[in-house]
């Protein structure tokens, strides 16, 4: 008894610095490493509102005001209220990027290594090609190949909001695609690196699920649960403060002042570019797939959500027809200029000639 005691302590003691280790040489690496979902995705799904949560099943609960913020994310009570003691925090439950071979079966192990050469591919904006990935999944996988490039697909799906298409049939190439019109395909700056879609959709979850405005104080809350903080890099999203900044440069959010607050507190809304690029129903099936559940679990949001698509459908019939009168007016207009009348052509139809 003694001695199995001694050697699970023993156990303990080597494995701990290892993790420790592990997260130390991540934070080092930055933007360098190739995530695994096997213990990431567990973390963006607790992030994400679930249903029941607040405001999914109640209407807006905040006055709108029309004032405009600075472009700047800056909130002074978010900056108190998660500073040192949530960092200390951070340090002591990072999640672990890779998952161990012996926690997981060989199928898994290969669906994991399937997903690192994707993302892989995708950062070196080289392209994915079926053979390379039959040769990553192996020969005695290859039967199932199918099932482990859907269940990986999903599982970038939900992390980085990137749909996987075929882009040519031919060669079998795969391209990984922005859900939004980002700039460099996600990646918001010009250079290799991991798409920020994922995170830029999560927050707009947030806001629609919460009345179509959050404040910044939510904001960092929620974030805290994927292990995203202000003023600490993450290892896919760089500094958040920065990238959330570009959102609102690029007009995908909206920052505004809550009027009469003291200190300053600001807000934020969807802006002009997500709601020309996504949708309400597209952004609440992104986050029903993150959770696990269905878009008809978050009842108030999906009304809402099923009421723009109907809006949405009767401003497209009306701009088509619009589209086809013009068409129509404009073919009438050329032709009563450029056709002779049918009165004065018949003088030159054959039929009327003696040959």
């Amino acid at each position: 008894m003694p001695r199995r005691h001694k050697n699970k302590k023993r156990h303990h003691a080597r494995s701990e610095p290892q993790s420790h280790g592990n997260a130390q040489a991540t934070a080092e690496a930055g933007e360098e490493s190739t995530p695994s979902f096997s213990t990431q995705h567990e973390g963006i799904s607790q992030g994400l509102p679930m249903a029941g949560s607040r405001n999914t099943s109640q209407g807006p609960q905040r006055a709108q005001t029309t004032t405009t913020a600075s472009v700047a994310v800056s909130c002074p009570g978010s900056d108190e209220a998660f500073s040192s003691q949530e960092e200390d925090e951070a340090v002591s439950s990072e999640i672990p990027l890779f998952t161990e071979v012996s926690d997981v079966d060989d199928f898994q192990t290969r669906i994991v290594s399937l997903e690192q050469f994707i993302l892989s591919r995708y950062k070196l904006k080289k392209p994915i090609l079926k053979a390379d990935m039959l040769h990553i999944v192996g020969e005695d996988y290859q039967d199932r190949f199918a099932e482990m490039l859907k269940k990986v697909s999903e599982q970038i799906e939900t992390f980085f909001a990137l749909d996987m298409n075929e882009v040519d049939s031919i060669r079998h190439s795969y391209a990984l695609v922005s859900k939004l019109k980002l700039p460099n395909n996600g990646r918001v700056r010009p250079g290799k690196g991991f798409p920020k879609t994922g995170l830029l959709m999560h927050i707009l979850g947030m806001i629609f699920m919460n009345g179509n405005c959050v404040s910044e104080e939510e904001i960092w809350r929620d974030l805290r649960l994927m292990h995203v903080y202000p003023r600490r890099k993450h290892f896919i999203f760089g500094e958040p403060r920065k990238l959330i900044t570009d959102f609102v440069r690029l007009e995908y959010l909206e920052c505004r002042q809550v009027p009469h607050s003291d200190p300053p507190r600001s807000e934020f809304l969807w802006g002009p570019r997500a709601h020309l690029e996504t949708s309400k129903m597209e952004v609440l099936e992104f986050c029903a797939k993150v959770n696990s559940t269905h878009p008809s679990d978050y009842p108030c949001c999906y009304e809402e959500a099923l009421r723009e698509e109907k809006e949405r459908a009767r401003a497209r019939e009306a701009a088509g027809a619009a589209t086809i009168a013009q068409v129509r007016a404009a073919f009438r207009a050329m032709a009563s200029t450029t056709f002779l009348p049918v009165e004065e052509s018949k003088a030159f139809c054959p039929s009327d000639q003696n040959i």
